[in-house]
């Protein structure tokens, strides 16, 4: 796509992500919708998200068994996502039956570790090793079951673009490198510029907080689209 900046817009009022996402509507590729939105929205607030005209992604991060998440990504076909996120750590058999349920033209990217977490996080969950080497694992799963990419931290994205090279990759956890409010960390650990990212190989970049709370977000999609 010629713009691959997904606009997170998980806000609780309905009216306010509609202004907000009508304001950057050209400055962006699409509109990544997660649970929050979905949870205060439902299909209702996806369908008049919709009526701008943007590709929207589901981000649910789908995480049952094979068979309920298979009907779960049938019952949104009506809303025609064009990215929809299931957990990779669901395993190989859910992510295939997922694959198989989703709609003619929606990519199913298989999230593969949080940007909320780090290697002390992983520790405590029971699973060893680094981050970065999780992400590895989870992402070869993901190519064999056959999905369309993963959604991993632009700290792993150069690695994993090595090993899937048509990879759907999907980064979210991107800040700016100003160091304003809209562009600090909060509760993200594996950060990445949106620059870094797509250089190195990522398709979409999932970008909330630089936007959504600056200042002037129309100036700051403007700003971060020229760096693309």
């Amino acid at each position: 796509m010629s713009n691959p900046v997904f606009l997170a817009l998980d806000l609780p009022r309905l009216d306010a992500a509609l202004t907000l996402a009508g304001k950057v509507r050209g400055h962006v590729g699409g509109v990544k919708l997660g649970l929050e939105f979905f949870c205060a929205h439902g299909h209702h607030g996806v369908h008049e998200v919709a009526q701008l005209g943007l590709p929207i992604f589901l981000d649910l991060k789908l995480h049952d068994i094979p068979n309920t998440v298979a009907r779960a990504m049938q019952s949104i076909h009506v809303l025609e996502p064009a990215i929809v996120t299931i957990h990779a750590s669901g395993g190989r058999a859910m992510m295939e039956d997922a694959k198989a349920a989703a709609g003619e033209h929606c990519k199913v990217v298989a999230v593969t570790t949080l940007t909320s977490m780090d290697d002390a996080d992983l520790a405590q969950t029971g699973i060893g090793g680094s981050a970065h080497d999780h992400v590895l694992r989870l992402a070869d799963l993901a190519q064999e079951a056959g999905v369309d990419g993963i959604v991993c931290s632009g700290q792993e994205v150069a690695a994993v673009h090595q090993r899937w090279k048509n990879g759907y990759l999907v980064v979210p956890g991107l800040r700016l490198p100003d160091g304003t409010t809209a562009g600090a960390a909060g509760d993200q650990k594996r950060v990445a510029t949106p620059r870094a990212a797509r250089d190195a190989g990522a398709s979409v970049l999932v970008i909330g907080r630089p936007i959504s709370r600056a200042a002037d977000p129309l100036a700051a999609a403007r700003a971060i689209e020229t760096t693309l």
